[in-house]
């Protein structure tokens, strides 16, 4: 039920528009209403540091709430209380305009829908191989949902300690109870009032249940159980496991699809609602595999509040490479850009010996067997065009039994053809390119080599001289290319404050579990920033599980024992580099941020350098840091200063001696010519009597 405008706000109104400085426009949201997301001054619970009991604060900001609402005849569609003080609803552009010019309100945007940062698939069946990590921990995964029915998710023995602090729940659902959730899956909700139920396509679950594969990916390469074996045909049986094995997952469903998968994403409402429930749940870690605007909006500063519960926030830089910079530009915030993986290749064995070389994921080998193409083994009532692309059902088993077909790209999934072929029991595919473009080594039905189109031509002509000729399929060994950041990562923003993205993890062609109704191997590639922000979550909650540090020791860990990335790469697309947990255990420094920093900082009112693990400075400035010995001994560290090509870096003083939880300043001097172009970058290194390395990126650019 709506209620009535007050007179204050009515009366404020017709103040400013009798006074206006311009004629009357009629605004088109006036007369309908539009969802809105409208966000208070002051911080959460989470991060609010005066003596009022917490659940007397909260009351005091539903108060807050419900007097602006009031004020403005709206009624809430979600209310936030932890991470942020705020609430959406529906609003007129009037009301929303009243509501900006109140002084308690910090922010009103309108509802806005995100796209995944998921990347086009293909590559190498990489896992981090790990079976043990991530004890007592609990993973908070904001995304498509999680599909529950796998060994990956199952509770066991081995998870160790249960959670302390945890105290979410698992709300029984459509096609979901309580069962759906155990001592692995420890909690699971859904969001979708932002995103909408009218715009969802009919196969969407109103439930934590996930119908599109994303949240699925996410969770297993988080999280999932060690051991589990990948069923999946064309494959040796091989043994999975996630990043943090041991801990537990919180899915807070927030990302939905539609009829139309252009309009699948996630609404800012309900991403906002998910963090902030996430925040109560008190979560140790935030999966958000989800980028955003380059500024400090709704969804920005639900994040902070997630910072300021003591939570490790990570998110996805996103996947548009150079026409986007990276996402979260917040120092809250570990901003994950992905790097390059592995990739696995196989070679086609002509009769003649002769060897074509194209991407395979399959270990298995095939042959030697007939080669068949897809257009000369077509079934009756199917027409060669469709044979040709090996389209399900349009294949005779009768000519293509024990014999490797050839199906043409394009028309459907690639996977889909080789369950066709294998269905018309078929021993291998060969994939074949018929027009430019790259080749990926897929987790097909059946061993499968896909050839770009130069390479099928020899095949092509080679079947056409030798009709009868027999063939092999050959895996080759893993090609270990030097780790390089994908061309599709998106870099830092040259003229920002801050380094960004903060670190790059593996994010291309990486194994995951995915529901049936996705794929019927239950198995896929993954590839994206999303995939990158996923393994770092992992590495997060091992380190947590580990050392039982605050959150912004354990951002401060990851990022300045992170290792190189190879190429002549910039720091504004590799940020600190690839996180490594083992040297991330034993920092030696680190540089913490003190309660409540983050958002005087973010107002404006920090009276000192934010104290973040990276330096990027626009013009000539001397900056200080302070670094503490978070070690169990006192420690001389001297300092290192190396990369930069066209600036002096000068670092005072160039030696520390620091007991045991004590801290000590530094500052940093950059002097050189007035431009640097493109820019100017490099590291600086504190290197400790006990051989600790504690580095951070530093750019200069104008």
């Amino acid at each position: 039920m709506s209620r009535r405008v007050s007179g204050a706000l009515l009366a404020t109104a017709l103040v400013v528009a009798l006074v206006g400085a311009g004629p009357a426009v009629a605004d088109d949201d006036a007369v309908g209403t539009k969802l809105y997301l409208v966000t208070l001054d002051g911080p959460g619970t989470a991060g609010h540091r005066g003596p009022q009991p917490e659940r007397a604060y909260r009351a005091t900001l539903l108060e807050q709430q419900e007097s602006l609402l009031s004020d403005v005849g709206a009624d809430p569609v979600y209310r936030w209380t932890t991470a942020l003080n705020g609430f959406a609803a529906e609003l007129t552009g009037d009301q929303a305009g009243l509501l900006r010019s109140h002084p308690l309100v910090r922010m009103v945007e309108q509802n806005g829908v995100r796209r995944l940062a998921a990347a086009p698939a293909g590559g190498t069946p990489t896992s981090p191989g790990v079976t043990r990590g991530g004890a007592g921990v609990v993973v908070g995964v904001v995304d498509t949902g999680i599909w529950p029915d796998t060994p990956l998710f199952a509770a066991s023995e081995g998870l160790g300690a249960s959670p302390r602090r945890f105290r979410g729940v698992c709300l029984p659902a459509e096609r979901w109870d309580t069962a759906s959730c155990n001592d692995k899956l420890v909690g699971a909700r859904w969001f979708v009032s932002g995103f909408g139920q009218e715009g969802l396509a009919s196969s969407s679950s109103l439930s934590p249940r996930d119908d599109h594969g994303h949240g699925t990916e996410v969770a297993s390469i988080v999280a999932g159980n060690a051991g589990v074996s990948v069923a999946a045909s064309g494959q040796r049986a091989e043994r999975y496991s996630g990043l943090a094995p041991q801990a537990r997952l919180a899915v807070y469903k927030a990302c939905w699809t539609a009829p139309d998968p252009v309009d699948d994403g996630c609404a800012t409402a309900d991403l906002v609602t998910a963090i902030d429930r996430a925040t109560r749940d008190r979560v140790d870690v935030l999966n958000l595999s989800v980028p955003g605007p380059p500024g400090f909006d709704t969804v920005e500063r639900a994040l902070l509040g997630a910072a300021e519960g003591n939570v490790v926030v990570v998110g996805a830089a996103g996947n548009r490479g150079r026409h986007a910079y990276a996402a979260h530009p917040s120092p809250w915030v570990l901003s994950v850009g992905a790097t390059t993986g592995a990739r696995r290749w196989g070679e086609v064995v002509l009769g003649d010996g002769a060897t074509v070389v194209g991407a395979m994921a399959s270990s298995r080998h095939v042959g030697p067997a007939r080669l068949v193409l897809g257009e000369d083994a077509r079934a009756r009532g199917a027409t060669r065009a469709e044979a040709r692309l090996c389209t399900p059902g349009t294949l005779d088993a009768s000519r293509t039994s024990g014999a490797v077909v050839v199906c043409s790209r394009g028309g459907g999934a690639r996977v889909d053809k080789s369950e066709a072929v294998r269905r018309a029991d078929g021993v291998g595919m060969v994939l074949v390119n018929t027009r430019p473009g790259p080749v990926e080594s897929d987790l097909h039905a059946l061993p499968t080599v896909h050839l770009d189109r130069s390479a099928a031509a020899e095949v092509l002509e080679h079947h056409r001289e030798r009709p009868t000729a027999r063939i092999r399929l050959r895996p080759l060994a893993p090609e270990r290319d030097p780790v390089r950041v994908a061309r599709w990562s998106a870099p830092g923003d040259p003229t920002a404050t801050l380094v960004k993205p903060d670190l790059v993890a593996p994010g291309s062609g990486v194994l995951a579990a995915v529901p049936p109704t996705v794929d019927r191997t239950r198995w896929s590639f993954t590839s994206g920033t999303s995939t990158a922000t996923a393994w770092t979550s992992g590495l997060a909650a091992q380190l947590i599980a580990r050392t039982h540090w605050s959150a912004d020791r354990v951002r401060s860990a990851l990022v300045t024992s992170a290792g190189s990335v190879s190429g002549n790469a910039s720091v504004l697309g590799t940020g600190a580099g690839r996180p490594r947990v083992e040297r991330a255990a034993r920092p030696g420094l680190a540089y913490l941020v003190g309660p409540g920093d983050y958002r005087a900082w973010l107002e404006g009112e920090l009276d000192s350098d934010l104290n973040t693990p990276s330096i990027q400075l626009s013009e000539h400035a001397a900056v200080r840091r302070t670094v503490t010995n978070v070690s169990r001994r006192a420690s001389y560290f001297s300092v290192r200063v190396s990369g930069f090509e066209t600036h002096d870096v000068e670092v005072t003083p160039l030696a520390l001696r620091i007991d045991p939880g004590e801290s000590a300043h530094f500052h940093v001097e950059v002097t050189g010519p007035d431009h640097a172009h493109p820019l100017d970058d490099g590291w600086i290194t504190w290197v400790g009597a006990d051989g600790s390395r504690t580095r951070i990126p530093v750019v200069f650019s104008r």
